[in-house]
């Protein structure tokens, strides 16, 4: 099967160090493999949106040369597809809605839900004030990672009927991204370890839906100076169009790769074409690294 892979940033604000170290690993891995590497924007979540976030993501990843095969997938295009797939679920009972508050999940042991709402055969007069659960039939308990190894799944997380669509009227997170990645044919999933406890969740709509299962490649987390991940909540510092390949050197070290002694006076094309001719996923480490100072 032809290798195809993917970067998915969400538009909540410009690239960070953690963006890049993600972009370049996935770019990396998929060229290695003689693959393609696409480039979706997850637009699904208005109110965490920056306006303009988008075009400058797609400006950062050009200014770094990391050109993407085929055209980029908006997912604020794709809510009809979205739609008439959530009604096939709720039509064939394969998902169901739930009124439980927030507060009322969190009291529960682990804060995992307890498919109260399951049986209930809700009343749906507005579905605003309603999520839209699904009926866990699948529970994955373990999962391989081409970085991390075998993966195991405490047994109720597993088993918890997960949100799909949430009572603000947007999708969830781990039903769309399913969806597209299925859609855009990705053999292999490059991102951050923060996404590794939600990935049985994934592998379990792939096996509802009969999907094929990509692979896994969950790459380490960027931490800041108190130990937390590096995104934009964070306030971390955006990526400087000015001093790009100094930043592409430190993601590759970040990442265990080897650089070249020369990188100074190369391109950054040059620098790419290299790093990929010397990529090796089995250097990437497999715990998240903390910087001594927020990159940017």
């Amino acid at each position: 099967m032809h290798y195809i892979g993917r970067f998915a940033p969400s538009p909540s604000g410009p690239l960070h160090f953690g963006s890049l170290v993600t972009a370049l690993g996935s770019y990396l891995q998929a060229k290695s493999c003689l693959g393609k590497w696409l480039v979706r924007i997850e637009d699904i979540d208005p109110p965490r949106e920056v306006k303009g976030a988008s075009s400058l993501i797609l400006k950062t990843l050009e200014a770094l040369n990391l050109y993407w095969d085929d055209a980029v997938l908006y997912q604020s295009s794709c809510s009809e597809r979205y739609q008439a797939i959530l009604q096939t679920l709720i039509d064939n009972q394969q998902a169901y809605y739930c009124d439980c508050t927030r507060q009322r999940i969190q009291s529960l042991p682990h804060g995992i839900y307890d498919v109260f709402c399951r049986e209930r055969h809700l009343s749906i007069k507005n579905k605003q004030q309603f999520a839209i659960r699904l009926k866990q039939n699948h529970p994955i308990f373990q999962f391989t990672d081409q970085i991390r190894g075998l993966q195991t799944v405490e047994k109720a997380s597993a088993q918890e009927d997960f949100i799909i669509h949430r009572k603000d009227g947007l999708f969830a997170y781990n039903l769309v991204v399913v969806l597209d990645d299925h859609q855009q044919g990705i053999t292999e999933i490059v991102r951050g370890s923060d996404l590794l406890p939600v990935t049985a969740k994934q592998i379990s709509l792939y096996q509802l839906f009969g999907f094929p299962v990509p692979s896994y490649c969950h790459l380490p987390l960027v931490l800041d100076n108190n130990g937390n991940k590096l995104s934009k909540q964070n306030h971390a510092n955006p990526i400087y169009l000015n001093n790009l390949k100094a930043l592409t050197v430190q993601a590759l070290q970040f990442l265990g790769q080897c650089v070249p002694k020369d990188w100074q006076d190369a391109t950054q094309q040059q620098l790419l074409d290299w790093a990929i001719q010397h990529w090796q996923l089995i250097n990437v480490p497999k715990q998240n690294i903390q910087l001594s100072t927020n990159i940017g």
